[in-house]
């Protein structure tokens, strides 16, 4: 066994990726409706850490790194949706501030009532909270060693805890009147109409507010494709697609429906997937690509991942999206040159807006704020690079820079710099778990921590609810709450909803914000 310890500690990325292929195969092992997914590499990083102390050494580098390329391809994915949703969330972040406030409360009253020093009380609501900058910002206030034990004994535990209130969560259904529809859960049909009166395009239901789009037009034994300025007429065969419901209701407007569909003729007018892989179309919208005026064509849907989402006009495009586009058959190479339409291009990165995205982030968390008092207060290497890929990601792009990810690229790099980022913080506390987990101090400390999450769990979630945002915002706004990107993991692989990671952009910064400010106050106690 020591000859083992002495290969590991002598090779610390061998170290690392046995952790992570051992915490991978850990997470993916059924407690019984529960999956821990990449959390497993914490528990298993602890435990192995716990065995040596030099196998912890050294890992500082990789941890940060692992971090900030997580937070930063998250800020990239749901920068947009957070924008546009902000003056919506608004209510959402008063709930999370509140239940961060009543979380460090009640560890306050705890560690007075069980006798913990004010340094370890903060170092529990620290791991409690898994925040690692608002552990440094106690470590640097008490001067001592105390807040690393507190938050290495309740770090695991904040993440089973948030995981469990994840997984009961964020597939439930309650009343969510701030919270739009996802994308996900608006399912597309196409339907040929047969149109029964004159009308104008543009006076269809739906067609002038993006709710639905048409595509093939049959008139007079002659299929071509619909004109923006299209006038209908009696007779007209038309394919209309959309959500069911604006589809219903523009069929109800044009005539009715007919069984053969247009879209089986291929003779004259096609339609094909191509994927966006050209820099100079990612980041445009839809209608900035004019495609009826370039190609005499329409673009009517978009796979993104696994959504399948309507094109509406101010729909932004992003590399690696598949657009399903009806042209005139003799258009369809000239579509494919535009678009770029190649596998390999969208599995590539462009490192140069990667390496200026990230640089300006970690730039972003070294400004130091001082607050008084000999403190200070930092963004660090997690909320910076966060809050710049939220930026980016909404900007899209910046003249012939596009910040955007393909989606694939995106959740390659997010995964290993999670499972990076665990295993090294379990190495790194696996020491400090062992040596105090099983005293009576340190049992007490983990019922404290396990109370704490569980406050600011509740809290949060009866607040989502009451101020009307859906479980999947709520299960993500939780992982941002405890800062905690396992949990969002864990909450993006139960469902198909990019409320998830917005309601987790929301609150991770300001999350962070709000526990460096209380763990002052809870040191001093």
């Amino acid at each position: 066994m020591d000859a083992v310890l002495d290969v590991l500690a002598a090779s610390p990325l061998l170290t690392i990726f046995v952790v992570v292929g051992l915490g991978t195969a850990l997470g993916a092992v059924p407690f019984g409706p529960l999956r821990f997914g990449a959390a497993g590499a914490l528990f298993v990083g602890l435990a192995v850490g716990a065995l040596d102390p030099r196998l912890g050494e050294g890992l500082a580098l990789l941890q940060t790194l692992g971090l900030a390329l997580f937070v930063y391809t998250v800020g990239l994915a749901a920068g947009s949706t957070f924008f546009r949703d902000l003056r919506r969330q608004l209510p959402l972040m008063s709930v999370a501030v509140a239940a961060i406030v009543v979380s460090a409360a009640v560890a306050g009253l705890l560690g007075a009532v069980l006798g913990f020093s004010g340094p370890l009380t903060a170092g529990a609501f620290t791991g409690a909270m898994t925040s690692t900058p608002a552990l440094a910002a106690a470590s640097t206030a008490a001067g001592t060693s105390e807040p690393a034990v507190g938050y290495a004994l309740t770090y695991p535990v904040g993440v089973v805890l948030s995981i469990l209130a994840v997984a009961l969560v964020v597939g439930k259904r309650w009343p969510s009147r701030r919270d739009p529809e996802p994308a996900a859960g608006v399912g597309l049909v196409a339907v040929t109409a047969r149109v029964e009166r004159e009308t104008p395009i543009d006076e269809v239901p739906g067609f002038a507010a993006n709710e639905v789009r048409m595509s093939y037009l049959a008139r007079d034994d002659r299929t071509r494709v619909v004109r923006p300025d299209e006038r209908l007429h009696p007779g007209d065969r038309v394919v209309v697609v959309g959500p069911e419901p604006a589809v219903v209701a523009a069929l109800a407007h044009l005539g009715r429906e007919e069984e053969e569909h247009l879209a089986h003729d291929r003779t004259s007018v096609d339609n094909q997937r191509f994927v966006v892989s050209d820099r100079r179309v990612a980041g445009r919208t839809v209608a900035e690509l004019d495609i009826p005026g370039r190609f005499g064509g329409v673009i009517t849907r978009v796979r993104r991942g696994d959504l399948d989402l309507l094109a509406r006009d101010d729909l932004t495009l992003e590399l690696g999206d598949r657009v399903l586009a009806v042209v005139p058959r003799d258009q369809l190479a000239a579509v494919s040159a535009f678009l770029g339409d190649s596998e390999q291009r969208v599995s590539e990165i462009d490192a140069l807006s990667v390496g200026i995205g990230m640089a300006l982030g970690l730039l972003l968390g070294l400004v130091t704020i001082p607050l008084g008092g000999g403190t200070t207060f930092a963004l660090g290497s997690a909320a910076g690079p966060l809050i710049v890929g939220m930026v980016l990601g909404r900007a899209e792009r910046t003249g012939p820079l596009v910040w955007g990810l393909p989606r694939a690229a995106n959740l390659t790099i997010r995964q290993l710099g999670l499972l990076f980022f665990l295993a090294a913080v379990g190495l790194g506390s696996g020491q400090a778990f062992a040596a105090e987990a099983f005293t009576a101090t340190g049992g007490r400390v983990v019922l404290a921590g396990a109370v704490v999450v569980a406050v600011a769990a509740v809290v949060l979630m009866v607040g989502a609810r009451l101020v009307g945002s859906s479980a999947p915002r709520a299960a993500g706004a939780l992982a941002g709450l405890v800062g905690q990107p396992a949990v969002l993991a864990h909450a993006a692989s139960r469902v198909t909803d990019e409320r998830v990671e917005a309601g987790y952009a929301t609150l991770f910064a300001l999350g962070i914000i709000v526990k460096i400010l209380l763990v002052q106050v809870l040191v001093g106690l």
